[in-house]
């Protein structure tokens, strides 16, 4: 009881004088800022192909995905789409309406889908790198990135150099996966 009472003592005093003890946690993973602005107009238009992305269940059994970024009027839309378990297996589709968080730069976009056209899955994404024909993609808290390419058939060398850009933006890229892509036309 007494040893008790004596650290209770203790406490007190150091919290009375100030030193408190704390536990430092780490801070959560967060997205490097995009490097360089997009071009809208042709950015967010057509077809592109995921090549690599962060496993998770939504994507299970995903092979050969791609966006499609649609354009009515003033309004962006995303639709997201992949085959299941083989290319050539039926199409799996969400998507929802996109809107750039931060115009003029257009690295920045939230977007609000809608699973089995009701249920709302809200994210955000940051393309953080980019270049001729493809470009990295991450939330901004790093838990989940992409790699896209406008090839639905990109060389093993720009596979190789995207996934090194990804791990040189801090990404585990171990934890990468790469679905099968679409059957060649």
């Amino acid at each position: 009881m007494k040893n008790a009472q004596r650290a209770a003592v203790v406490g007190f005093a150091l919290a009375a004088a100030g030193v408190v003890p704390t536990t430092t946690l780490a801070a959560p993973p967060a997205a490097p800022e995009p490097a360089k602005p997009v071009v809208a107009e042709s950015f967010f238009a057509g077809r592109w192909y995921e090549i690599g992305r962060t496993p998770m269940s939504l994507t299970d059994g995903c092979v050969a995905g791609y966006t499609d970024y649609l354009k009515t009027g003033e309004k962006l839309t995303q639709r997201d789409a992949c085959r299941d378990k083989t290319p050539s297996g039926k199409e799996k589709v969400i998507g929802g309406p996109l809107t750039i968080t931060n115009p003029g730069q257009n690295t920045k976009v939230h977007v609000s889908y809608r699973l089995f056209g009701v249920v709302p899955i809200a994210r955000d994404y940051w393309m953080l790198d980019h270049g001729d024909g493809w470009f990295i993609q991450a939330t901004p808290d790093m838990q989940m990135i992409n790699i896209y390419t406008r090839d639905p058939h990109p060389s093993p060398e720009l596979v190789a150099d995207l996934t090194a850009k990804t791990k040189a933006l801090g990404y585990d890229t171990t934890k990468l996966e790469f679905p099968a892509l679409s059957e060649p036309k």
